[in-house]
């Protein structure tokens, strides 16, 4: 049975929220189209015209989430000239931790000197970011903290197995790191309204099935590759090109609005044949969606804020533009989310 969560949040009953910054970390390492076809049986021309990926980023051997999250967040926080000191909490959106525990988000804690913060880590794949946004604005739109970071990133490459054709040129690591703050009024940037959503009888077509309480760690399951990422892609990719463009037009019809009306679309990056779906589905140029799927792949909770800085330094998102977001991935989740941009 599918579950939902909406909120409907009116700017003339609650305070308002609004990302004011935000930084990335990318490890420098790339790993070409060309690369992996000498790891597996493929070729440029097939992974180009399949998803629209030509290179990832991967990390050296050593190098954590906490430690590219730090990094952004950093970065973050030195666009806004606000001192970690400030910092109220810290949400990170991350399938790949450094370990089971701690928290990732305590790591970060520290790592930035953020000695006032509480954080904790969401697990929702790549629906992490777009659902860490919404649960970072209701703290602030509650007036319970003034600064708060949401980071959303992964190392896909510690869990993909490199002999597994269908996932290993998908995904890359990486991402970045946004600060809510509060906004006086509308027209200054405000969260407007989401829709997310949940269908639970999925998991297990995009699941990571050893190491958890069903089925713990093992010389089994290490010798069976279950800690690495099993997809059944033709499931995956059937409900991604449905909810995901259903979700932003609900979204979009409840506000009164079409795609006509969005400044700028910026979705997940999953597979450009997907966000070329739900354009299609919204009726809008391609002109106003951001993709950079091409440099990145797919980074799960990573893609939302690496496509804001790519839509940020090419000059492409703008203050008081209306952009329409949009994630699903492993749960199986999805979401949309409206915002007005500040900066």
């Amino acid at each position: 049975m599918t579950t939902s969560f909406v909120s409907n949040m009116s700017p003339d009953k609650v305070n308002l929220a609004r990302i004011t910054s935000v930084g990335i970390a990318v490890p420098p390492r790339i790993l070409s189209n060309d690369d992996l076809s000498k790891m597996v049986d493929t070729n440029d021309q097939w992974i180009t015209e399949r998803t629209g990926i030509k290179t990832r980023h991967i990390v050296e051997k050593g190098v954590t989430c906490s430690d590219l999250a730090a990094q952004a967040a950093l970065e973050c926080l030195a666009k806004a000239n606000l001192p970690a000191s400030e910092v109220d909490l810290i949400i990170v959106a991350t399938i790949t931790p450094d370990m089971m525990l701690p928290a990732t988000a305590c790591l970060v804690q520290h790592k930035i000197g953020a000695t006032k913060a509480w954080g904790f880590d969401m697990s929702i794949a790549c629906s992490g970011f777009l659902y860490a946004m919404q649960v970072g604005a209701q703290f602030v739109v509650s007036g319970a903290h003034k600064n708060v970071l949401i980071i959303g990133m992964d190392i896909m490459s510690s869990i993909i197995d490199y002999t597994d054709r269908q996932t290993c040129i998908i995904f890359g690591d990486g991402g970045g790191c946004a600060l809510i703050q509060a906004s006086q009024k509308e027209e200054d940037g405000c969260f407007y309204d989401f829709l997310h959503e949940v269908d639970g009888s999925g998991g297990q077509f995009l699941c990571v099935p050893g190491g958890g309480s069903q089925t713990p760690a093992s010389q089994k399951t290490v010798e069976d590759r279950m800690h690495f990422l099993k997809q059944d892609g033709p499931v995956v990719f059937k409900f991604a090109t449905k909810r995901m463009p259903d979700l932003c037009v609900r979204l979009l019809e409840r506000n009164g609005l079409t795609g006509k009306d969005i400044d700028v679309f910026i979705p997940h990056q999953a597979n450009l044949r997907i966000i070329k779906s739900a354009v299609d589905r919204l009726g809008m140029p391609m002109e106003k969606v951001i993709v950079n799927i091409d440099k990145y792949g797919n980074t799960t909770a990573g893609t939302l804020p690496l496509a804001i800085d790519t839509a940020l330094k090419e000059g492409r998102l703008k203050r008081g533009d209306l952009v329409l977001f949009a994630a699903m991935g492993a749960g199986l989740s999805a979401g949309a989310s409206l915002i007005r941009w500040a900066y």
